[in-house]
Parts: C-alpha cells; sequence; structure tokens
C-alpha cells in the first residue's frame, strides 16, 4: 500500500445496475450518491448542466467531466483527475469511501462509462452505471425531480483507495506499442478504437475542424455503438443500453478476430481502449469489463492527443 492512499474502497458494486435496482435501494434508504454525469459534444445545442436543473433522477447531484479534470499541455479537456483533484471533489458531494456510487446520463449510455472509468481507477471499486440513465429510469415510470436542485447538505472526508496504476495510457506508450503487430508480437496491446468506421478509415472528418482522421497502426476499429442497442421511450424518446455479453462477445470478435479476442478475455493480452477524446472509450471499456476482461487500459488523450502531435504516425483506410 502507498503511504497517502487507503487500503479499501469499500465493497465492490455491479458495474451496471437496473433503474428498478436504484429504486430498491433508495427506497431502502441505502448510502447511495447519484451523480448526472451527461456530457455532450462542444457542438451540441444541447447543455447538460441545464437538463440537470430541469429534470433528474431525485437526490442526484452533477459531476462536470470537463471540470473534474486535470490541465493538459495541449489543451485537451476531460482528462483523468489527479488523487487530490478527485478527493476534493469526493468531499464536495458527501462521498465516503465505503458510499455506493451510481452514475447516469441523459442519453442511456454515453458519458457514464467514463466517469465509471475514473472512480474504478482511482481506487473507488464501490461505484455503478445505471443502464439506460435517466431515460431509462423515466421509462419505467419512476419520479422525475423537476425543482430547483439543492446542493448537498453535507460534506465528508475523503481518504483517496489504492489507484490502478495501469488504467490509463499515455503518448509515449501508444507510440511505442504503435510498432508492435498484434498478430506476431505477444507483448503487443490490442488497441480498440471506438470511433465510427469512417473516421477509422480517414473517410470521415473528425469533429474538430483541422484534425486528420485515421487511426494509431495496428490498431483495430470498435466503433462504442456496436456494444449498445436503442430503446424507445414512451413518449417515443430513444435512448442506449448495453446489449448482452453474449453480445458484446461477437462484437469483439467480429472487430479483431476469434484468436485476438480469446487473448483479451483470457487476459494474455492488454486491451487498451481509445476514441475521439477519451469519453466513448469508456464504454467499450466497460463493455469489456462486462466480459471479466482482466487486462484493460483506456488511452486518456486519445485520438485528438495523438492526431494533434506532427511527429504521429496516422494510417488510413
Amino acid at each position: 500500500m502507498v503511504a497517502g492512499y487507503s487500503s479499501s474502497a469499500g465493497a465492490e458494486a455491479p458495474l451496471i445496475i437496473s433503474p428498478s435496482q436504484l429504486h430498491r435501494s433508495l427506497k431502502d434508504k441505502k448510502k447511495v450518491t447519484i451523480l448526472d454525469t451527461t456530457w455532450f459534444m462542444p457542438n451540441a445545442p444541447r447543455k447538460a448542466r441545464e437538463e440537470f436543473q430541469k429534470r433528474r433522477i431525485p437526490g442526484a447531484q452533477f459531476l462536470d467531466l470537463d471540470e473534474l479534470a486535470s490541465s493538459h499541455e495541449l489543451g485537451l479537456k476531460h482528462m483523468m483527475p489527479s488523487g487530490p483533484q478527485f478527493s476534493a471533489a469526493c468531499e464536495e458531494y458527501g462521498i465516503e469511501p465505503s458510499t455506493h456510487v451510481v452514475l447516469y446520463d441523459n442519453h442511456g449510455i454515453f458519458s457514464s462509462p467514463r466517469a465509471l472509468f475514473m472512480f474504478r481507477s482511482l481506487g473507488h471499486l464501490n461505484s455503478s452505471v445505471l443502464n439506460g440513465g435517466l431515460p431509462h429510469w423515466d421509462a419505467q415510470s419512476f419520479t422525475v425531480d423537476n425543482s430547483p436542485p439543492t446542493p448537498p447538505s453535507q460534506k465528508s472526508r475523503y481518504t483517496l483507495p489504492e489507484p490502478d496504476r495501469n488504467a490509463v495510457r499515455n503518448y509515449e506508450q501508444m507510440v511505442a506499442n504503435s510498432a508492435l503487430d498484434p498478430s506476431t508480437s505477444v507483448e503487443a496491446e490490442l488497441v480498440l478504437d471506438a470511433r465510427s468506421a469512417g473516421r477509422f478509415s480517414g473517410n470521415d472528418p473528425e469533429p474538430r475542424p483541422g484534425l486528420s482522421s485515421g487511426h494509431i497502426p495496428n490498431s483495430f476499429s470498435l466503433p462504442f455503438t456496436s456494444f449498445l442497442k436503442t430503446e424507445t421511450g414512451p413518449q417515443g424518446s430513444t435512448y442506449t443500453i448495453f446489449r448482452e455479453p453474449s453480445d458484446i462477445r461477437q462484437e469483439l470478435i467480429a472487430a479483431v478476430g476469434a484468436s485476438h479476442a480469446e487473448r483479451i478475455i483470457n487476459g494474455e493480452s492488454t486491451a487498451v481502449t481509445t476514441c475521439g477524446s477519451g469519453m466513448t472509450a469508456g464504454v467499450v471499456w466497460l463493455g469489456l469489463k462486462l466480459l471479466n476482461v482482466p487486462k484493460l487500459s483506456l488511452y486518456d488523450e486519445s485520438w485528438t492527443g495523438y492526431a494533434m502531435r506532427p511527429a504521429s504516425r496516422i494510417e488510413k483506410a
């Protein structure tokens, strides 16, 4: 155990829970902190904090993933926070190491897995994603709070648990790994890119103006949407939830081949998830966690950080 960290973050919670499970926990007055971690693309017309102020699960607080983040030399957003940043935020939310933290978003499944990656990587294992988020909660006819939000009434003391020091990959590690062909090198980590196939191939542009599309050499295309299915709520609006683990497994096989998939699932190779900015890489990360994949990391800078550097090798098609 490293000095300055506690050895436990309480019990390990399920990776995902259903609206009925969350409702039961609240009804039984269990110690649960609910965080709305909704995030929209910068050019989107919707504003996450404004939506939280108008509609949320009762008792929820808002976590801004762009604010709870480390600064970056390239100006990248929502990078992993430092331990002290994370601890201070938990104290503001009234979270203790034993608190069950439930994370949700307004898409269904989009940004909440990234938030779960943050909590789990920093040692808070008693954390879960609400499958389907607020839309699924609403579709189950559970109460939605429309009143003005109130800040938490009680702060807490939070000692950071032991973090997972293998959770995050940096640029230098990705460059070194990109020189290894996973079909011939047993040391190669298998890089799974959650962006669309068109952006991966270089046929479609990146949302960020002036940024090249394409992919890291020796990486695989695995769009995050392949792990999700779309549901329709009572009012006709759609939202996403995770597919069954058997379906996720088949999508992994389709993306990397049976041999590579077996290596990932058996823990013979580390899988590294990446995307445009580090957000939807969390969806693929969580999908693989649902398969009990033992060796998983996430490239925090993702494609934006990689492609912004002039020295980076970019492959297309």
